[in-house]
């Protein structure tokens, strides 16, 4: 007879992990399943988290090393496995995974979400070859070179700041003639004498036969196009949920039984205390729908969710 869990939590990030360290001392049986071979999601690739209370400065490698390590300290069970399906319906939920099917009374989903592609002509064929999602993964193949970030939202200006502190030139393109991203981050990017915005302008293909040699823009209020020459492209421009395991909806009346409700963008509903709409089953971190996905708002979802699968299992 397959082991039940009171508690399986799916993704091993800022939220997950936290879950994992508030369900282990409240004495449950856990597991927690992780398809990398480290956890802590997309902080990992993060050069410096600036925000987090108290731990100014820090690399995301260290702070998830450091909450890894907290998960680990309560000998909480850990399978690294990536998620095929989940069966929700009834009161036992069933989580199947490459390595096997596990069995739980409650599950926290905490996947996360992964950066959105652009979609142009190049992006594909030079992935890897001068086109990265990830600065502070790829930023120092390109010291004394020049590159350019696309978006304007926090990520693409942190990423700019990153790069023009080993960039010959950094060009910021973004489809409007000003940024999303928090005022103390403009600040210090336009205090960065190597960047330059594109304004108003959005990116329609990237050039180059085995790296990447240039970008192609073109100006959304006139039409115009602009070659511009680069070594590399970084692309900011959103994230789409890790949810392809999810069966779901975003029509609260066509839900079939176990499938989770959805927002436009496919990311889980769940209210403040993580639940969703089928009873014992919650949403955490980025895979949830928010207005603000930070690893502060990440960690309190996983606090939160193991509060109400508490209650959820005494009733």
């Amino acid at each position: 007879m397959a082991e039940l869990y009171d508690l399986i939590i799916v993704g091993a990030g800022p939220a997950g992990m936290t879950a994992a360290i508030y369900a282990r001392r409240a004495e449950l049986k856990v597991l927690l399943i992780e398809k990398n071979y480290m956890g802590g999601g997309q902080i990992i690739n993060t050069y410096e988290i600036d925000n987090y209370p108290g731990l100014p400065g820090l690399s995301g490698m260290d702070l998830a090393t450091k909450m890894s390590e907290h998960v680990d300290k309560y000998e909480t069970e850990r399978v690294q496995a990536d998620i095929i399906s989940l069966e929700l319906s009834g009161d036992i939920k069933k989580v199947n995974t490459e390595q096997g099917s596990y069995e739980g009374k409650a599950v926290i989903l905490a996947t996360g979400n992964s950066p959105s592609k652009l979609g142009v002509k190049g992006e594909k064929e030079l992935a890897g070859m001068g086109v990265s999602y990830c600065a502070t993964c790829d930023g120092a193949f390109f010291r004394n070179r020049t590159v350019a970030v696309v978006g304007g939202g926090d990520v693409a200006v942190e990423d700019a700041i990153f790069l023009a502190r080993g960039c010959k030139k950094v060009y910021i393109i973004h489809r409007r003639d000003e940024l999303r991203a928090a005022k103390t981050l403009q600040t210090a990017l336009f205090a960065c004498e190597n960047v330059e915005p594109v304004w108003n302008s959005v990116v329609k293909e990237i050039q180059g036969t085995d790296m990447v040699e240039k970008v192609i823009v073109s100006n959304v209020k006139d039409g115009n196009e602009t070659e511009i020459p680069v070594n590399g492209v970084f692309l900011a421009v959103g994230n789409v949920p890790n949810a392809s395991y999810i069966k779901g909806s975003q029509n609260r009346d066509e839900l079939k039984d176990g499938e989770l409700l959805l927002d436009a963008k496919g990311y889980v509903v769940a209210g403040e205390d993580c639940a969703t709409n089928i009873p014992g089953v919650y949403a955490v971190g980025d895979i949830r729908s928010k207005a603000l996905r930070q690893v502060v708002t990440a960690v309190a979802d996983g606090a939160n969710a193991v509060y109400a699968v508490e209650k959820y299992l005494v009733s």
